[in-house]
């Protein structure tokens, strides 16, 4: 299970839509005055409607009496106006609806500049523990559901609200006795609202981090396609999803069931009002306190209330869901951040680890009781069996992650407390996992230097060997990479990494397998390529391949997360230590006799064996 990242509280969540609001505070005012005009037209109908019955009743009467009574066009000119309040009304509520869509676009484009702004602020350790299913989740599924809301929901419930307000005031104004009698009629909706809303949104949180864990356990699974199936963990993995998948589904018919009796309550609460009216108004009537045309009309008030409180409802609904998205994209926010600018700037570029320990969450120590100093210039290879902590380290080097006690420092600076630019200009990780972004080669390679020119581009790319098939390249630098374009491979990705790595000209590079993608021989000629680009700059690389070691000034050697030997290639095989057994397990020469004088059996020469080096 992921740290998923936090969720904002419900204070947090109103904050942040005010401040989104006043952000745009004239487009909303404009949006809340022509629903309240597009209102304002609707009330007229029912209106002019018992106005029309009161005439036709009282005319009956004055020709059953003799008289002449109301003419034929007095009712014509009340249609009219009728017809032309409709009107007005359609005209009104379509600018409202153009203007609340364009509101809601514009709050959209901020959610997401804000939530890219966040998501790019955010530590590296915090992304890679919270997992990037959480993180994709909340960027794409809830990003898009606070939209639709804010440029859906928001408009069509100022309408509907304003609706709702001016019927109901309407009716209080034909006679109070109805209008209470109408709002008591409605607290069968007040009341299945409040029981649903006191449920729906732990609900809905529960229901999205289900969605982010499946999202994480997919992801997860498909990036380690090929180790699941080294290892045998089809099955693993099969069960690790049928669960999150399992979670998901109990947690969505959560959800379904309340609306599956929140809704059908309410529908039946609708009834109730007009009914009520009618019968009320049909006695008051009786007794002559009320004209029938008020009586219609108060019963068309409530019967018209069915549409927007419907809509209301729906988007109340909606908001359940939006507003735990909008927790989750907002909580973004409460996550740790990255070290703001105006960090002290190094003295130099030596770099200086000091008794450092280190420990993921509850597991034991991964390094324990670290001291190296890198000179500034110096090649260093750190080699060792897997898990000694080698990736742990290069983590912390490279500000990745703060050690538990000690310290790593830069020039007499925590490397982990300077800021992201000046930690890109001092330090770069680089590791075997590449991204390949949308857009052409060029775009791809500008990410690390935006204001280099074509021949500085070319220099990268022939640094790393990935010219030559560039140039082949339709469109050579202009050629698009992903889908419709060209697809590069693992190991053209790897050269693009590694390209906007020499584009980018940091004094220290820092590289964990960097090249483990490439095929030996190619690997080999990118090494020595990088190490001339590179010259004069401090490289640390973690060994996957001991000729690495060989070529580097220092061999750094890590055993059980300890630092059990430092000094040269030469050194440390003459020594004959763990360095040393390494090297003859590499080359596959024979071990030299133990203390019983037998010679153990020599190794047959295969692969580079993953399981002793990294």
């Amino acid at each position: 299970m992921s740290a998923q990242l936090p969720v904002a509280e419900r204070a947090e969540v109103r904050r942040a839509a005010l401040r989104l609001v006043r952000a745009d505070g004239r487009a909303f005012a404009g949006v809340l005055a022509l629903n309240v005009l597009a209102a304002a037209a609707g009330l007229v109908g029912p209106w002019l409607l018992g106005r029309i019955i009161d005439d036709v009743v009282a005319a009956a009467g004055v020709r059953a009496a003799g008289g002449a009574g109301v003419g034929v066009g007095a009712v014509d000119r009340l249609a009219l106006v009728i017809l032309v309040c409709a009107l007005a009304q359609l005209l009104l509520t379509r600018a409202a609806r153009r203007m609340g869509h364009r509101f809601g676009e514009r709050i959209l484009a901020r959610v997401r500049e804000e939530f890219v702004e966040r998501a790019l602020a955010l530590p590296a350790s915090v992304v890679e523990r919270a997992g990037t299913g959480d993180l994709t989740a909340r960027g794409t599924a809830d990003v898009a559901l606070v939209g639709a809301t804010l440029r859906d929901a928001g408009p069509a419930l100022l309408i509907s609200s304003a609706q709702v307000l001016f019927m109901l005031g309407s009716v209080f104004v034909l006679s109070p006795l109805l209008g209470g009698c109408g709002v008591l009629g409605l607290t069968g909706i007040w009341f299945a609202t409040r029981w649903y809303l006191r449920r729906a949104r732990a609900a809905y949180l529960a229901e999205g981090a289900a969605t982010s864990e499946v999202a994480e356990v997919l992801t997860a699974t498909a990036d380690g396609a090929r180790t699941v199936e080294a290892f045998g963990l089809r099955r693993r993995r099969i069960a690790a999803s049928r669960d999150a998948l399992e979670t998901s589904r109990r947690t969505r018919l959560h959800t379904l069931r309340l609306r599956t009796v929140f809704f059908p309550v309410v529908e039946v609460s609708y009834v109730v009002p007009v009914a009520g009216v009618l019968l009320l108004g049909g006695v008051l009537h009786a007794h002559g306190a009320m004209s029938l045309g008020a009586v219609v009309a108060a019963a068309l008030y409530l019967r018209q209330l069915g549409e927007p409180l419907d809509q209301i409802l729906l988007q109340v609904e909606q908001l359940q869901s939006s507003g735990a998205s909008f927790a989750r994209v907002e909580g973004l926010g409460r996550a740790p951040r990255a070290v703001p600018a105006g960090s002290p700037a190094p003295v130099d570029d030596r770099i200086d680890v000091t008794g450092v320990r280190y420990s993921y969450g509850r597991g034991g120590e991964v390094l324990r009781g670290v001291d190296l100093t890198v000179r500034p210039g110096e090649r260093l290879a750190v080699v060792g069996p897997s898990g000694a902590g080698k990736t742990t380290l290069s983590r912390l080097l490279a500000g990745i992650d703060a050690p538990s006690s000690g310290s790593v420092t830069v020039g007499r600076v925590p490397i982990a407390g300077l800021d992201p630019e000046r930690l890109r200009r001092q330090v770069v990780l680089v590791t075997q996992e590449h991204h390949v972004f949308l857009g052409t080669v060029r775009e791809n390679l500008l990410i690390a230097a935006p204001a280099a020119e074509d021949a500085e581009l070319w220099a990268a790319l022939a640094a790393v060997g990935a010219d030559q098939w560039v140039r082949e390249l339709p469109a050579g630098l202009d050629t698009g990479l992903g889908p419709g374009g060209h697809v590069a491979d693992g190991s053209r990705a790897q050269q693009l990494a590694l390209a906007r790595v020499v584009l980018a000209d940091p004094h220290t590079l820092i590289l964990d397998e960097a090249t483990a993608l490439l095929d030996p021989a190619t690997a080999r000629h990118t090494e020595r390529a990088l190490a001339a680009v590179l010259e004069g700059r401090t490289v640390i690389a973690i060994a996957h391949r001991l000729h690495t070691a060989h070529d580097a000034d220092r061999v750094a050697v890590m055993e059980d997360g300890m630092l059990t030997e430092l000094g040269t290639h030469d050194d440390l095989v003459a020594a004959g230590g763990a360095y040393a057994a390494l090297w003859r397990s590499w080359h596959g020469e024979p071990r030299p006799p133990d203390a019983t004088g037998s010679v153990p059996p020599r190794r047959t020469p295969t692969a580079p064996s993953t399981s002793l080096v990294e």
